[in-house]
């Protein structure tokens, strides 16, 4: 049994509507959920396989951190698929900092992130001070990459360089696994 605290607000989407979101995550995660809304968290039971009681758990921590029911569902898809968050506040040495930071990561109507998500094959969400991740391990480890770099001041045409140039690289290597 797991309990994991979610922000209230993000509660009523864990849910869905008539609890859809819910029953979806216990069917398909094979695990037993009960919201717990005065204390805002998530008790949750396995009724299979204990390695689901944990992708369950990765699945709300990631509702609860800003991303789409259907995207969090993506953990479910294969086991090469995780969950990563980046504490940004960590980064940050007040509120004003914090602030600039989360505007570098987020970029002008969302285009930083979006170039991110493009460039890497991953999946992003900032939401209060973290920064989540949802994708197959070497795109979290590119996406936490990138962020670091942006966190450290690099500009940004520098970390978007850097992506394309380990995209490419991934896809030269597929190519050469043919020959």
């Amino acid at each position: 049994m797991q309990y994991v605290k979610i922000p209230e607000k993000r509660l009523g989407v864990l849910i869905g509507n008539e609890g859809a979101t819910m029953h979806k995550i216990e069917s398909r995660a094979h695990v037993k959920l009960n919201v717990d809304s005065e204390n805002h968290q998530v008790i949750i039971e396995h009724t299979g396989n204990p390695i689901d009681e944990l992708i369950a758990s990765d699945i709300i921590k990631a509702i609860g951190r800003g991303f789409r029911p259907k995207d969090a569902l993506l953990l479910l898809r294969d086991e090469t698929m995780m969950f990563d968050l980046i504490d940004i506040k960590r980064s940050s040495r007040n509120e004003n900092d914090l602030r600039r930071l989360k505007s570098r990561l987020i970029g002008k109507n969302g285009r930083s992130r979006e170039l991110m998500e493009e460039l890497t094959g991953a999946k992003i969400s900032i939401y209060g001070s973290t920064l989540g991740i949802i994708g197959s391990y070497d795109q979290v480890k590119l996406v936490r990459s990138a962020v670091e770099m942006i966190i450290d001041g690099a500009h940004h045409g520098s970390v978007y360089g850097f992506l394309e140039r380990k995209r490419q690289e991934a896809n030269e290597s597929k190519f050469d696994q043919f020959f």
